[in-house]
């Protein structure tokens, strides 16, 4: 009896062990796997922390390059706008096509910091504008008698001005006409002769002169004379047929070649430009006066059959040389005595 009662407490008690040590395995391997679950976690969870974090700070870094690229832009833009000076060219009728077509571009595009704005009519209107004080910056004109008026009146910088081109007083007529009109001496036969107001338009002026010289002027005054208020209406008149010969400068002849023909040259006509003395930007009126003088600018206005003064009279000249306003008047007085 004693014995099996010793056999059932060892069995017990081994049993105790066993079920003590199974525990303890049990306890270690469920510590050991949260543990290693744990630092997982911790690793992962730090992993993603830090490529977010590396992904924020690209990201950001991105952006705020991006900023400074549209800023920079933003402020070369605005820069650029907010430091263009405007200036006017008020210049004769005749100038219009090559201006407009090819001279305020080129300059433009070489100077995008100044832009040029520009109004045509006959040299004596825009004369009394600028007497009247027109707010312009520079002065071309297609005679000598405003540009010497305004430089009378110290409404010009005379250190600017002088005589860069030439051109041609021409006759013309229309394209079908058939009244023979072969020559000047032929205005006769015409019964509407269409020329520039003498009172303040060059074109007339020099047409007046010009018949007054060759004996012409007064042959004429039975005919029915329309006076133009510039060089674009006279040729406008005789492209369309209302006029049976006109007076204009060779190059706007040229604009209309379709619809009129030269008859013949007549006279050379001067073109004197300058900064006007109450130019609120005369440096950047200044350097789109010397810009007129380059090459290339030159090169265009031959191109609309301008020529240079010195040309005209019958030597050579190059971009460097400008004939001053008085060296021209005094030729022109020493050529009329």
């Amino acid at each position: 009896m004693r014995r099996g009662k010793i056999t059932s407490l060892a069995l017990a008690a081994a049993l105790a062990a066993s079920l003590t040590a199974c525990g303890s395995s049990t306890g270690t391997s469920t510590t050991t796997a949260a543990g290693s679950s744990e630092a997982e976690t911790t690793a992962a969870v730090s992993s993603a922390a830090e490529s977010s974090e590396a992904e924020t700070t690209a990201a950001a870094t991105t952006a705020a390059s991006s900023k400074a690229a549209t800023t920079a832009a933003g402020e070369t833009t605005g820069a650029a706008s907010g430091d263009t000076t405007n200036i006017t060219l008020a210049a004769a009728a005749s100038l219009k096509y090559v201006f407009d077509e090819q001279i305020i571009p080129m300059f433009e595009k070489e100077h995008p910091e100044i832009h040029v704005d520009a109004t045509y009519d006959s040299s004596g209107k825009l004369q009394t504008q600028i007497e009247e004080g027109a707010d312009w910056d520079v002065f071309f004109s297609a005679g000598m008698k405003q540009m010497q008026a305004l430089q009378d009146e110290k409404l010009m910088d005379d250190s600017t001005v002088n005589v860069l081109l030439a051109n041609e007083l021409v006759l013309i007529t229309p394209k079908d006409s058939s009244l023979g009109i072969e020559s000047v001496q032929d205005i006769t036969k015409a019964g509407t002769i269409a020329i520039g107001d003498p009172a303040d338009v060059p074109v007339g002026q020099y047409t007046q002169k010009t018949l007054e010289d060759l004996g012409l002027w007064d042959s004429i005054q039975d005919k029915n004379i329309s006076l133009g208020t510039n060089v674009t209406e006279v040729l406008k008149w005789v492209a369309e047929g209302s006029a049976d010969c006109g007076f204009v400068y060779r190059t706007d002849a040229i604009q209309e070649e379709d619809n009129v023909t030269i008859v013949e040259g007549l006279a050379p006509a001067t073109y004197p430009v300058g900064v006007i003395a109450s130019s609120k930007a005369p440096d950047a009126a200044k350097t789109f006066e010397d810009f007129l003088g380059t090459d290339a600018a030159l090169e265009q206005f031959q191109a609309y059959g301008f020529t240079l003064p010195e040309e005209s009279a019958g030597t050579e000249t190059s971009s460097a040389t400008k004939t001053t306003l008085a060296e021209t008047t005094a030729a022109e007085t020493t050529s009329a005595s």
